[in-house]
């Protein structure tokens, strides 16, 4: 399975990454950075790019490997929430006139 990662957003305290798939956007993953070297994430698999759940461990696996040295499943500090979603579209604050 090919997936390429493209960091979008970075906080000091999270992260937003599009997982990519033969240039086609298949997840975005948002990681929040916890007291005690602890990761929570939300990972939202786009149901347009056709993955299915049996995917999910090799997307996870993925970005753990290149993003995530020191924490890991097995040792338990590192937690994801998976949802199957759509994109709707993308809204921002206006300015009022």
């Amino acid at each position: 399975m090919n997936i390429t990662w493209k960091r979008t957003l970075r906080t000091p305290s999270s992260e937003r990454f599009l997982a990519l798939s033969h240039d086609k956007e298949v997840a975005a993953v948002d990681l929040h950075y916890l007291p005690q070297g602890t990761i929570a994430g939300t990972v939202i698999v786009l149901r347009e790019s056709g993955w299915q759940e049996e995917h999910i461990p090799a997307l996870l696996s993925s970005l753990d490997d290149e993003f995530l040295p020191d924490v890991d499943l097995s040792q338990g500090n590192l937690h994801y929430t998976v949802v199957l979603g759509e994109v709707l579209g993308n809204w921002q604050a206006e300015e009022q006139l």
